[in-house]
């Protein structure tokens, strides 16, 4: 008797590595709910302010190199309820996905 369950129905489990969760953010845009800033002329690290946003990582690390400054990454979130098995609401926060420009 094979007691193995079919693969399409394992689930890969999150392990972490040296204090990191398995699970990774890519580069260069990879999370539509990251937003990246350049701060704004005069701003200072104690009270950032926001300044140019950026299309992704990868250009803010470009331009805040050229710049000699540092670069924000904004995570948008939202606060959703839910009700959970035993029919009580929870609050839980959902990711916001940023609308890709239309050219």
């Amino acid at each position: 008797m094979d007691t193995k369950a079919p693969a399409s129905s394992v689930e890969p489990t999150s392990t972490s590595v040296g204090g990191t969760s398995a699970r990774r953010r890519r580069r260069n845009g990879g999370d539509l709910s990251l937003r990246y800033f350049l701060p704004k002329p005069g701003s200072s690290q104690v009270k950032p302010e926001l300044g140019q946003e950026m299309a992704n990582e990868g250009e803010a690390l470009i331009e805040a190199l050229k710049s000699g400054q540092t670069f924000f990454t904004v995570a948008v979130w939202k606060s959703v309820p839910e009700v959970n098995g035993g029919g009580n609401p929870v609050i839980v926060k959902q990711s916001v996905v940023q609308k890709p420009a239309q050219s």
